[in-house]
């Protein structure tokens, strides 16, 4: 079984998947650095041969990972598998001794947004010549990267992935239920948005739409999944419009079976900010998802929306944008819903997923 040493700053809840597979390919040494703010981190005891690093400096300026170096230096290891941070004063002359030393490295990372500094892509640009391989999470990054004369052989394409075997076994088994219309007493298109309501989601826009479409006789009912700082803020504005009887706030769930019926039972997804991984979890389980155009701004999660097909995207920043968007979605696909929901679950089952990732790893990582 060949070796691999891993690096990576954390390891968030949501990898759990991936890293077990990864750690049942390969003989595998795990470096991990401290907890990140709120991240939930995933159960370690699911892993062999985990150890933990720590760093001084400020991570959102310049920063060291102690003890890191020296990994180079021990016989057995000849392959590695890291994160590549720019910010990281380590990862610099880990890579360039890693040349020296013969050793091979492959970096997992966004790779290239298309909002870079000069300085930035210089930074970058050092550090991905430096490497064996660049994993990246989506091809748009990783055609921006190419127009910057990186080589198109070394970078492969990895998405990301969810908790897919819970969530396709949840989804296999769910029907149909009544709990929107037990819940709104009424007909309306449910539009949802699941995850953290913090303020770089911008779900004020949401609720500003939802409100320009009523005026216009289109009645729609939104549930917010999830709970955070903006919550309050949110409520407010509900209630200052008078759409109090068509928003649920339905709070933090952290219980996949509930939900996996909230979403399979909405209509369209909607994240006005970034969407990262909130489009995963709405496609695994047949929700289309609507999300900004600005993709420099945007996480890599937005390349599984599809116009007319996964989803559609809207003008950023734009509230009539919005609103546009989401009656054209309800006017030319509210009656295809079962072809939309098969459309979603096939975006994830073939791109968005642990196996899809580890085939990748597997035919790009080379150990001679």
């Amino acid at each position: 079984m060949p070796k691999l040493c891993l690096i990576f700053n954390t390891a968030p809840h949501y990898r759990e998947s991936i890293y077990t597979l990864i750690d049942h390919e390969y003989e595998c040494e795990w470096h991990f650095g401290e907890k990140l703010g709120d991240i939930q981190e995933m159960d370690y005891s699911l892993l062999n041969n985990v150890k933990h690093y720590t760093s001084c400096g400020n991570p959102s300026k310049l920063y060291w990972k102690k003890g890191i170096l020296s990994l180079l230096f021990k016989k057995e290891n000849n392959v590695f598998f890291m994160l590549a941070e720019s910010r990281s004063l380590t990862d610099y002359v880990f890579l360039g001794l890693s040349r020296l030393l013969k050793k091979k490295v492959y970096v997992w990372s966004h790779g290239w947004y298309g909002k870079e500094t000069k300085f930035e892509s210089v930074l970058k640009k050092w550090q991905f010549n430096h490497v064996d391989g660049i994993f990246v999470y989506s091809n748009y990054g990783r055609n921006l990267m190419i127009e910057q004369g990186l080589p198109s052989d070394k970078i492969f394409t990895i998405h990301n992935s969810l908790h897919y075997d819970q969530q396709k076994a949840l989804r296999e088994s769910i029907i149909p239920s009544s709990i929107y219309k037990d819940y709104f007493k009424n007909g309306n298109p449910i539009l949802i948005f699941i995850g953290r309501l913090t303020k770089v989601k911008k779900l004020d826009m949401l609720i500003e739409a939802l409100a320009k479409m009523k005026v216009e006789n289109e009645n729609y009912n939104l549930v917010f999944v999830g709970d955070g700082e903006e919550r309050k803020n949110l409520e407010s504005k509900v209630k200052s419009f008078g759409l109090s009887d068509n928003v649920w706030f339905y709070g933090a769930c952290y219980d996949e079976k509930q939900n996996a019926e909230l979403i399979y039972n909405a209509d369209l997804c909607v994240s006005p900010g970034n969407v990262g991984l909130t489009a995963m979890h709405a496609l695994v389980f047949g929700c289309p998802v609507i999300t900004h155009n600005c993709f420099k701004w945007q996480m890599p999660e937005f390349e599984a929306v599809h116009p007319g097909v996964t989803g559609d995207f809207f003008e950023m920043d734009n509230v009539v944008s919005l609103s546009k968007v989401i009656s054209k979605w309800f006017a030319e696909k509210s009656v295809d819903r079962d072809g939309v929901r098969k459309a979603c679950f096939n975006e994830i089952d073939t791109q968005w997923n642990p196996y899809f990732q580890m085939d990748v790893i597997k035919k790009n990582l080379k150990f001679e």
